[in-house]
C-alpha cells in the first residue's frame, strides 16, 4: 500500500471512527511486542498501562516482552502483535527488504543508541587508532555503522578485527578485546560498574556524522490502513504515558519494576534518565516525542544502500508514515 492509499484511508475512517470513548464498555484489543524483555528502556509504555491511558483512548492493551528469539518485525506483519517496537530503522529497512507488510509510525530514539568503547589508558584515542584492534559489536546494524566510521577514517576491513559480540561485556574487563560496544543506557552501565566511568573513552556515532534512530513503533500495513485511528489513539496514550515517565523518573522505574521487581534500581534509574535523553534529542526537541524525522531517515537509508546493507533503494514514503503523530496536536506531543 502507498502512502497516498494510507492517508486516503486515514480519512475515510475519521468519518466514521470506530474507537470508543473513555468508559465506553467495547474496548480494541490490542497488543504491544516490545523489542527486549521489561526494564526502564519501555518505561512509558508501562505507566500508560497501569494510568489507564490505554484504555482511555479505547484500547485495552496487552504488554508482550520481547526475546532473543522473537522477531518483532515477523510478529507484527503476521498479525500475531498488534504493535511493536522494533529495532529500529535497519530493522525497519530489512524487513520492507524482505518484503514485510510493516509500517513505522514513530521512532522513539532520536539519536544512535550505542557507543564504541576503548579504555582511557589505552592505545586508542583517535578511530585511526582502531588498526590492528580487536572489536567486537553487535552484527545487527551496529557493525555497519562502525564499518562506516572507520571507513571515514581511511580504514577499511582488513585493518582490523571485527568480532560478533555475546550478551556479556566481559571480554572487554578482562582486556580480551579492544574495543566493545555499549547501548549508552544499558552495557555502559555495567562497563562504569565493572571498569569505572573515568577508564573509559567512547566514540559516538552522531559526533561522526552518522545517526541511526532506532526502537520504532511499527505496525502492519492491514492495520495503518484499516484502523487509522486505533494508530493515533496508541501513539496518543503512549506518548502521555512517556511525558509522565520523562518528568518523574521515579514513576517510571516504579511502573516498570511493579512488573519485574527482581531488576537493579540504580541500573533502571540510569537507563531511564539516558533513555530519555535519546527521546527529547534531534527533532524531537521541536515536533515532539516519536518524531519521524525523514531526513535523517533517508540519510540512514542512503547509508546502508552505499555500504550494501540493503541491495535497493525502499520506498521510505511507504515505510515510513507520520501522519498518524501528526494527527496529534503538537503541544500534546512534546516532552
Amino acid at each position: 500500500m502507498n502512502r497516498r492509499h494510507l492517508l486516503a484511508a486515514t480519512g475515510a475512517a475519521a468519518v466514521t471512527p470506530f474507537i470508543r470513548p473513555a468508559g465506553a464498555q467495547n474496548l480494541v484489543r490490542a497488543t504491544l511486542r516490545l523489542k527486549w524483555l521489561t526494564q526502564a528502556q519501555f518505561a512509558g509504555f508501562y505507566v500508560a498501562l497501569q494510568k489507564g491511558y490505554y484504555r482511555e483512548a479505547g484500547i485495552d492493551l496487552t504488554i508482550n516482552p520481547g526475546g532473543p528469539n522473537l522477531l518483532t518485525e515477523n510478529l507484527v506483519a503476521s498479525g500475531a502483535d498488534t504493535f511493536g517496537l522494533s529495532g529500529g530503522t535497519d530493522s525497519v529497512f530489512a524487513a520492507r527488504e524482505r518484503n514485510l507488510p510493516i509500517v513505522c509510525a514513530g521512532v522513539m530514539h532520536q539519536q544512535t543508541p550505542f557507543v564504541f568503547v576503548t579504555r582511557a589508558d589505552g592505545p586508542i584515542r583517535t578511530l585511526a587508532d582502531f588498526r590492528g584492534k580487536t572489536i567486537t559489536t553487535w552484527f545487527t546494524g551496529a557493525n555497519f555503522v562502525l564499518l562506516g566510521m572507520l571507513a571515514q577514517a581511511g580504514l577499511g576491513r582488513g585493518d582490523f578485527t571485527m568480532q560478533p559480540q555475546q550478551v556479556s561485556v566481559q571480554p572487554f574487563v578482562d582486556r580480551q578485546v579492544d574495543v566493545v560496544t555499549a547501548t549508552r543506557y544499558n552495557e555502559f552501565f555495567t562497563l562504569m560498574q565493572r571498569v569505572g566511568r573515568d577508564n573509559l573513552r567512547s566514540f559516538v556515532p552522531d559526533d561522526h556524522g552518522i545517526t541511526f534512530p532506532r526502537d520504532t513503533v511499527i505496525v502492519s500495513e492491514q492495520t495503518a490502513r484499516d484502523r487509522p485511528q486505533m494508530v493515533t489513539a496508541f501513539l496518543r496514550a503512549t506518548i502521555r504515558g512517556w511525558r509522565d515517565a520523562l518528568r518523574d523518573g521515579k514513576l517510571g522505574v516504579d511502573s516498570v519494576m511493579s512488573v519485574a521487581p527482581t531488576l537493579n534500581r540504580p541500573h533502571q534509574e540510569f537507563m531511564m534518565e539516558e533513555a530519555g535523553k535519546l527521546m527529547v534529542a534531534g527533532g524531537a526537541a521541536q515536533n515532539g516525542l516519536f518524531w519521524i524525522d525523514r531526513p535523517v531517515i533517508q540519510a540512514a537509508h542512503d547509508f546502508f544502500l552505499r555500504h550494501e546493507v540493503i541491495k535497493t533503494p525502499l520506498d521510505l514514503a511507504a515505510a515510513y508514515n507520520s501522519s498518524f503523530l501528526e494527527a496529534i496536536p503538537l503541544a500534546d506531543r512534546m516532552a
